[in-house]
């Protein structure tokens, strides 16, 4: 009966100790099942990158007059300040505007011709842009300000999303909400006045969600914090 009862008694040792490690298993898979949803680094990651086409290809977002002539992007209003300042050397500015001229290239003539290299200051009107008087821009500071930042967040935020894109796109729409509402239109053309195309809202849309926001770190780090009140001591209470 002996040798019975340990048979016995080792059979159920077994069966307990196979339960936790199946319920375990179980566990981890629902784990890595649940982990491949939108999260907010994902959410982030991809509207960083649909931030960064936008504002690499050129698609127009407005339209302000610049040192250029007219401007319909961040990154033209920063090559003609680039330009015209001589911060950087003419080659960066070129490879900032190549992706966007290939772009309008093939959207305008529906060819498969690259512009050449040589040429891209003279269709985007940079080669005069030194002459031209600095007070158009400066009489648009947020817009000159916020593509500045626009440019500067979108390349950085193919590394490291972050707050700089949501700054420059409010403050760009900040300064054409200000050109529309307090300054009079100097020229009576449409074609050469202030406009705002829809796909601003695109890029609005895609600051706000390259923030990444981590719930539970906030959470970790706010942990309630006790005060208790301190007792009086029992030498001032024989005083009293």
């Amino acid at each position: 009966m002996a040798p019975s009862a340990k048979k016995e008694r080792a059979a159920e040792a077994r069966a307990s100790s196979s339960k936790p490690m199946t319920a375990g298993g179980i566990e981890v898979q629902r784990r890595r099942v649940g982990g491949g949803g939108w999260t907010s680094r994902r959410i982030s990651f991809y509207a960083s990158r649909v931030y960064f086409l936008l504002i690499i290809l050129q698609i127009p977002l407005f339209r302000v007059p610049c040192r250029a002539g007219t401007c319909t992007t961040p990154i033209q209003i920063t090559s003609s300040q680039l330009v015209s300042n001589d911060i950087f050397p003419p080659s960066v500015v070129k490879a900032m505007l190549f992706p966007g001229a290939i772009v309008s290239n093939l959207t305008a003539s529906m060819s498969m011709t690259f512009p050449r290299w040589s040429d891209l200051f003279d269709i985007y009107n940079l080669t005069e842009a030194k002459n031209s008087s600095a007070a158009i821009d400066l009489q648009r500071l947020e817009i000159l300000a916020g593509s500045y930042f626009c440019v500067a967040g979108a390349l950085v935020g193919i590394i490291n999303p972050g707050r700089m894109i949501l700054f420059g796109t409010l403050l760009v729409i900040w300064g054409l909400v200000k050109e529309a509402l307090f300054r009079k239109p100097a020229n009576s053309d449409p074609t050469e006045s202030v406009y705002v195309y829809p796909t601003i809202l695109i890029a609005l849309i895609c600051s706000f969600m390259s923030i990444t926001y981590n719930i539970k770190k906030k959470a970790r780090t706010s942990q309630p914090v006790s005060i208790s009140k301190p007792l009086q001591s029992s030498a001032k209470s024989k005083l009293k």
